[in-house]
């Protein structure tokens, strides 16, 4: 199985120098006015395209968005006319059950109860010219200590009309599988907000977060009907002179041997704000582990199933159910040996949220994941997610708008099983205090 390390921030003086020159340059340029880019160039609230405001789940006008390529128009004024550059900070508060092993935290962390500076991000988030767009983040990375490029997707997206069927098609550029998917099954998935320093599981599949930002790949994709929604491409990996430049090139990455296929389907309608999507994704992938062929290539096969149900008749009072299982199967020839590394990993995902006026929220999550013994260990783990959210700023009216977002969050996360054992998984239960401001 394939164990990925939890995340771990280092407070450093020169972070702290990093986010005041940032947050200054964004606040005092002329050229990077400091407001929420979507916002200026489309005249609407973040609350018409996010259920909660603010934060990656999105509304079926925020799909649509995103389908079109961010090119969307409709502001007015000044605003509409700056580029569309936006900023972001996070941090939290993290406790743990029991105190955690001071060597898998960075130095000048404690056992427990730590506060970090988690990351910030410059984007790049809107309409390049015409029909194309981009979404674009560079973020300051704490438990690397630099800056890396995150998450991109850069797009071409237009309209078109067959007969009595209407027709969007396009082609997304970007650098993490599933990152340009209108439904946000596992990249943007819930949890919105994390800490660096909260205990985490070892194993996921390779398409939700295995990949992230350490390949390039271009999909073409068409919606029918707003109906019918298909998507093809492929994906190879960046070189390691390129990932070391850009700040993320690490040991224990991957590399893809040869294209890795990837594509999506889904069926989606909307009946007088009951909206439901129902989908399949998939993705096949030779992969050196640790970038080291002499071995040759473990080989990963994936197939998601994902679905989602929202009611937004009444904005006052929104529900949300999605759910989504990936199959994984496994042969890990190089990394374990062809005798005894053909296995699967089964990763099942629900959340259920409601959300009251746009400003209040209630989510809980299920998350479990199981496989078969490789290697020595079962990668198996389960556990709960509840989280409580005030979203003061992102609304029609809300002071400040379009210039400041801000989404807060209160989260436990309690463990019935972690990496393989029941046995004290209870000392990985997590409790968070988020923050999160978008500008």
């Amino acid at each position: 199985m394939r164990y990925f390390s939890k995340r771990r921030y280092h407070s450093t003086n020169s972070m702290v120098s990093l986010f005041i020159f940032t947050l200054g340059s964004v606040l005092s340029s002329q050229v990077s006015n400091a407001m929420p880019s979507f916002t200026r160039q489309t005249g609407a609230a973040c609350s018409q395209c996010h259920t909660q405001s603010f934060g990656p789940n999105l509304t079926p006008f925020g799909r649509d968005f995103k389908l079109g390529g961010y090119t969307m128009g409709g502001g007015t004024g000044t605003n509409a006319k700056l580029p569309p550059i936006s900023a972001m900070i996070t941090g939290s508060f993290t406790n743990t059950q029991k105190d955690q092993d001071p060597a898998g935290l960075q130095p000048g962390y404690n056992k427990n109860n730590n506060f970090t500076f988690d990351e910030a991000s410059l984007f790049y988030a809107g309409r390049i010219y015409g029909k194309f767009g981009a979404f674009s983040q560079i973020t300051y990375n704490g438990y690397e200590d630099k800056m890396e490029m995150d998450k991109t997707d850069i797009r071409f997206a237009d309209n078109l009309d067959i007969g009595d069927h209407q027709m969007t098609y396009g082609v997304s550029l970007n650098n993490t599988p599933t990152v340009q998917d209108l439904w946000n099954t596992t990249s943007w998935g819930f949890p919105y907000t994390e800490s660096g320093v909260k205990p985490g599981v070892g194993s996921s599949a390779l398409i939700d977060g295995g990949l992230d930002a350490q390949v390039g790949g271009a999909t073409a994709y068409t919606m029918i009907d707003n109906l019918l929604y298909l998507e093809a491409g492929a994906y190879s990996s960046f070189s390691n002179d390129f990932q070391r430049a850009f700040g993320f090139g690490k040991p224990d990455r991957n590399a893809l041997d040869g294209p890795a296929p990837y594509w999506r389907v889904a069926l989606q309608k909307d009946w007088k704000g009951h909206y439901f999507a129902l989908g399949h994704f998939g993705m096949t992938a030779d992969v050196f582990p640790g970038r080291d062929s002499s071995n040759g290539a473990d080989q990963f096969t994936d197939l998601g199933f994902d679905a989602t149900y929202q009611y937004l008749a009444n904005t006052k009072h929104i529900f949300e159910v999605k759910t989504a299982y990936i199959y994984e199967d496994q042969k890990l020839r190089a990394s374990i040996g062809p005798a005894t590394g053909n296995t699967t990993l089964n990763t099942y995902k629900l959340n259920t949220a409601y959300t009251y006026d746009q400003t209040y929220g209630l989510t809980f999550g299920y998350n479990r994941i199981a496989g078969n013994n490789v290697g020595g260990g079962f990668p198996n783990s389960e556990y709960f997610t509840a989280e409580l959210v005030y979203v003061p700023f992102g609304k029609t009216g809300s002071p400040l708008s379009p210039w400041l977002n801000l989404r807060t969050s209160l989260q436990y996360i309690g463990y019935s099983q972690a990496n393989g054992t029941a046995t004290a998984a209870q000392d990985n239960n997590t409790f968070m205090v988020n923050g999160w401001l978008a500008f």
